[in-house]
């Protein structure tokens, strides 16, 4: 393939992206769906534009790397033990039990009992993506059915590892036993090992390069520690998945997490959109003009197979009717680690060539099935008295319990912020950029997190759609004015509480979308002027009166929305 062709082939793949992709986010189809689309449309069912698909699928697959690695680093050790009764009793009863019945299927279709195992636990993993995006765009997160649904995919996200290193023993003839006594030996050897290895010498290495105060380096060191350690899992004989879930559990709880999360995020975007657009250039559409019947039958057996498990599992664990109902439909398809395993079973012989293509569209026209399941969900199980207060579900989701303070900079005045919200017992999250400072707060039990601020993926990657405000504490005034134009343009209605030198500053935060602007200067005189009136004798309640009023006609402006 020349250099013409390869720009031909990226050209068409981003213009099919920009494309289409944002149709199906502006009618809440969801991106997945778009990628799939754009990619039928580019390969041999559609223009047939891009041939070489398997080359490109090669370079795609670093889209699931970067997606575990996501899945890992979000995962902390204390959120877990939190939903441990659900993800690891809902979550591990659905994928047994839906995985065990798919199975049992496959071998009355004649198939091997290690490819009717790879088949059944394959499709009973449901769409993380399709899963929390409907999740979160109803703002059902914090109810029942939410948490729920969010505790079976994350169960699932953490089964889709064993399975995928299961293939690879598979596809090395291994039995069943055999894989599976091998599939633990290897994972706990590889775990313990990559787990020394980062606690001894990770953090001091992203420590020093974050020193460095060069960003691009701190992203390329990034990219070294998830594709380095990814690679070695895969020279030892596991996936590169496994070694980047691993590398993301590591740095769980790592200073640096949420500026890595940032750093990350476009290269996992982009990627995972490439794998998907992929996945719908190897579909093969023939086969419904061939075998529809057959391949409809089997999309709406396997829907209706996990609505039933799912229901009767939220029934057991005295989960209410229509909870349940919502859970189940939400859940019902099958998901993206589903053409993750069966890819990889493909490209490795465990399956051939047909059964990927069927098993591929299978879980595509799964996926098309979404939308109208969460549409039959929210149209018949929704309860009595949320009729009468849509916002109820919202207004749980927002509940001030759950919501926290962005604290931008550490320095002198951040500092103060945080012991005062601590002293408060009121939840922040603190960001800055110098490591020295991020390490003297941790070990003072501050909540600071290693952060450039500036760069605004960084708000994403902490969390600002559950903040209920931002206090901005950075010393330089044109980083203050900087970060503020971001804020504003991406998140228009957070309140902006914000550090400034002068009146004049002041000013022109305000004019910028600040709700409130401390000036240093009046406050030190303020502070400076009684003082004085102290030690000339005057009452300290007239004091407090005077400087209220001083205060009130100051900062008349300076106020909420």
């Amino acid at each position: 393939m020349g250099n013409e062709d390869i720009l031909i082939d990226i050209l068409a793949i981003l213009a099919a992206a920009v494309v289409i992709v944002p149709v199906f986010k502006r009618f809440r189809i969801g991106s997945i769906l778009g990628y799939l689309v754009a990619g039928v449309f580019l390969g041999p069912w559609g223009l047939a534009i891009i041939t070489n698909i398997e080359e490109m699928q090669q370079i795609a697959e670093f889209g699931v790397v970067f997606l575990l690695f996501i899945i890992g680093i979000e995962l902390k050790p204390s959120r877990l033990w939190l939903m441990r009764h659900t993800i690891f009793g809902l979550g591990l009863a659905q994928v047994l039990i839906t995985g065990s019945l798919i199975s049992s299927i496959a071998l009355l279709f004649n198939q091997p009992l290690t490819i009717s195992i790879i088949i059944g636990f394959g499709l009973s993993l449901s769409s993380t993506a399709f899963g929390l995006q409907i999740l979160t765009e109803k703002s059902q997160l914090g109810s029942h059915s939410g948490r729920n649904a969010f505790s079976v995919l994350l169960f699932q996200d953490l089964a889709a590892i064993p399975l995928l290193m299961l293939v690879s023993f598979f596809a090395k003839e291994s039995s069943i036993v055999q894989g599976i006594e091998l599939a633990i030996l290897e994972t706990l050897v590889t775990i313990a090992a990559i787990f020394l290895v980062g606690r001894f010498l990770i953090n001091p290495i992203l420590h020093q390069v974050a020193s460095s105060n060069n960003s691009e380096l701190f992203t390329a060191a990034t990219l070294l520690l998830i594709l380095g350690i990814s690679w070695l899992t895969d020279q030892v004989g596991l996936s590169m998945a496994l070694g980047a879930f691993l590398a993301g559990l590591m740095l769980a709880d790592s200073n640096y997490r949420h500026q890595i999360v940032a750093d990350i995020q476009p290269f996992r975007g982009i990627l995972l959109g490439l794998f998907f657009m992929g996945v719908g250039m190897s579909i093969n559409f023939g086969l419904l003009k061939t075998s529809w019947a057959l391949v409809l039958l089997l999309v709406f057996s396997l829907i209706i197979i996990k609505i039933i498990v799912l229901w009767a599992l939220c029934r057991v664990l005295k989960a209410n009717n229509n909870d349940s109902i919502h859970t189940s439909l939400i859940l019902s398809q099958s998901g993206e680690f589903g053409f993750v395993i069966f890819s990889l079973a493909a490209m490795n012989g465990v399956i051939t060539s047909d059964l990927y293509q069927i098993l591929a569209l299978i879980i595509a026209l799964t996926m098309v099935s979404t939308p109208l399941m969460a549409y039959i969900s929210q149209r018949f199980t929704i309860h009595p008295y949320m009729k009468d207060n849509p916002h109820h579900i919202r207004d749980r989701d927002q509940d001030s319990d759950n919501r926290f303070i962005i604290i931008a900079g550490f320095g002198r005045v951040g500092r103060r912020v945080a012991k005062t919200l601590k002293e408060a017992d009121t939840k922040y999250l603190a960001l800055d950029r110098n490591p020295e400072r991020v390490a003297w707060a941790r070990k003072n039990k501050f909540d600071v997190f290693y952060g450039d601020i500036l760069r605004g993926n960084v708000l994403k990657a902490v969390g600002i759609d559950n903040a209920s405000m931002i206090v901005i504490a950075l010393d330089n005034p044109k980083h203050i004015k900087h970060l503020v134009k971001i804020i504003r343009q991406r998140y228009p209605d957070i309140p902006i509480l914000a550090r400034a030198k002068d009146r004049k500053h002041s000013e022109e935060l305000r004019e910028l979308g600040v709700s409130i602007a401390i000036s240093e200067l009046f406050e030190t005189g303020l502070q400076l002027g009684s003082a004085v009136l102290e030690a000339k004798g005057i009452e300290e309640s007239e004091i407090q009166n005077l400087l209220h009023n001083i205060r009130e006609s100051y900062y008349k402006k300076n106020k909420f929305d």
